[in-house]
């Protein structure tokens, strides 16, 4: 069984806890609208796999074009915590920066699906990857 994970948003409001899919095998980012201009890395979870312990009251949701996506987001802070997929509904997407000592600056290589054409439109895919290379320390001047 997958470990249980603590996450929580910017400002603590919202905590819960999350069981992923895959570990961070499914890492990615999207490029439809809605995801390229919220800019978050997600992890793929069941359904089963997140349990708010704290806030449920402080999320509130967001859902466009088809309304089959539910986006949920801290209503104090603004933070984007995770939201059930039009893809595949039996699955949540992860904000990974909410995941405790996690950051999306973590990963070297994300793939960024393709959302503007999405799977369930026939469409989907890979549309690209985003590439993060810490700067060598050594070359900033103070």
């Amino acid at each position: 069984m997958p470990e249980k994970l603590l996450a929580k948003c910017h400002c603590g409001a919202v905590e819960f806890s999350v069981q992923l899919s895959d570990g961070y095998h499914t890492i990615r980012r999207c490029n439809c609208s809605f995801c390229r201009m919220r800019g978050a890395v997600t992890v793929s979870a069941p359904l089963s796999g997140i349990e708010v312990l704290k806030g449920k009251n402080k999320l509130t949701e967001y859902r466009f074009n088809t309304r089959q996506a539910v986006h949920y987001f801290c209503s104090v802070c603004g933070i984007y915590t995770f939201h059930q997929r039009r893809s595949n509904p039996d699955q949540y997407g992860v904000n990974v920066a909410c995941i405790e000592g996690v950051s999306p600056f973590d990963f070297r290589e994300v793939v960024v699906s393709e959302g503007i054409h999405h799977p369930s439109d026939g469409g989907g895919g890979v549309a690209g990857y985003l590439h993060y290379s810490p700067a060598d320390v050594s070359d900033k001047k103070a």
